[in-house]
């Protein structure tokens, strides 16, 4: 494994040089055939997976224009608590912002005031999008040019975002609650670096927490979340990672119920059953990632399966086989060992 000590921990293993030259080619090959990666896939990119394939439909086109199908809306518990935002920017700062309603996202993101805003929102550390850059150069790359127009809904929340990454499929956002102060960014793409793929990775510097759900995040930054996965083409479930204010990368946890709406009418199906089975699987192979990259921002390593990981997976299988409720079973059963593989990360 290699990582940066810019601003990740401190590299405490090597990766096999085999594992170092694959890695080599396949990001030179991503380079100029961006699609390469996202129809790879090997045994060990992946951990583990449910009853059928979660591999993701290639995302849609950079150049599209407007919604590309209707979100994903799962239910989520509401723990959203304010506090996790520290240092929240103030009303005045965020004035100007209005002005840039409708316009598009190019001529805000070249604007001083916001450049100088996104001091102290985006994290100050290095991420690897194809290589190692600053994440603001990062979200630079993915936004530059964006002819998308400036969203504010309800004439509060800030939606910036862009889809013309120059490569590895890169997409990205900026969201800000103009009233609370509140600002993420997300970041969208396809890793050759032998992590799980695809990724989005929201980040913002106002929050330290050691670690995260989706539903501690405000509502309404839930929900735009989801409009832009579906306007963007990006698979509802989809490998999520958190970049805190500490420079620390950690599991943004699936905690959403893809059946909740069904179970109050016609009850969950086999569908919704196995969506819930795919984000407890991804979310499990997102810490055992993060586990072996000691939360570094930029980590970079092949996915090995540690000995402990397949006998646990091995164990699970014979159990959850033998149950009439098997998904069920998978999903209880993968979400604590989540628990266990993020409870050695702290």
């Amino acid at each position: 494994m290699t990582t940066s000590s810019f601003c990740g921990p401190s590299r405490r293993s090597l990766v096999l040089a085999s594992f170092v030259i694959a890695t080599l080619v396949l990001n030179a090959i991503a380079l100029f055939s961006p699609n390469c990666a996202a129809q790879s896939g090997t045994a060990e990119q992946r951990v583990s997976r449910p009853l059928q394939s979660a591999q993701p439909a290639d995302v849609q086109s950079p150049d599209a224009q407007g919604p590309q199908s209707e979100p994903v809306v799962p239910s989520t518990a509401q723990n959203y608590d304010k506090s996790i935002f520290q240092k929240p920017i103030t009303a005045e700062q965020l004035v100007f912002l209005s002005r840039f309603a409708g316009a598009p996202a190019n001529d805000l993101i070249r604007d001083k005031q916001y450049r100088k805003l996104m001091k102290a929102v985006i994290p100050d550390c290095i991420f690897h999008y194809g290589w190692d850059m600053m994440l603001s150069d990062a979200m630079e790359k993915v936004l530059a040019g964006s002819r998308l127009p400036v969203q504010i809904r309800d004439g509060r929340y800030l939606m910036a975002s862009g889809r013309s990454g120059p490569y590895l499929s890169g997409r990205g956002f900026m969201w800000i609650d103009l009233r609370d102060g509140a600002a993420l960014g997300g970041f969208f793409f396809h890793p050759t670096n032998g992590e799980p793929t695809p990724t989005v990775t929201i980040f913002s510097r106002q929050v330290k927490e050691q670690s995260l759900r989706l539903s501690q995040l405000p509502p309404a930054f839930a929900e735009d979340l989801s409009q832009w996965t579906a306007d963007a083409g990006i698979p509802p479930v989809t490998t999520r990672y958190f970049i805190t204010g500490s420079n620390r990368k950690i599991l943004l946890e699936h905690d959403e119920d893809y059946c909740a709406q069904l179970r109050a009418t016609t009850g969950p199906t086999d569908e919704c059953e196995q969506s819930n089975a795919d984000a407890a699987d991804i979310d499990m192979n997102a810490a055992y990632y993060l586990d072996q990259t000691h939360n570094a921002t930029n980590g970079t390593a092949w996915m090995i399966v540690g000995a402990d990981q397949k006998s646990w997976l091995q164990l699970r299988d014979n159990t959850c086989d033998a149950r009439a409720d098997r998904l069920r079973c998978w999903i209880r059963m993968t979400r604590e060992r989540t628990m266990v593989i993020m409870n050695l990360q702290h």
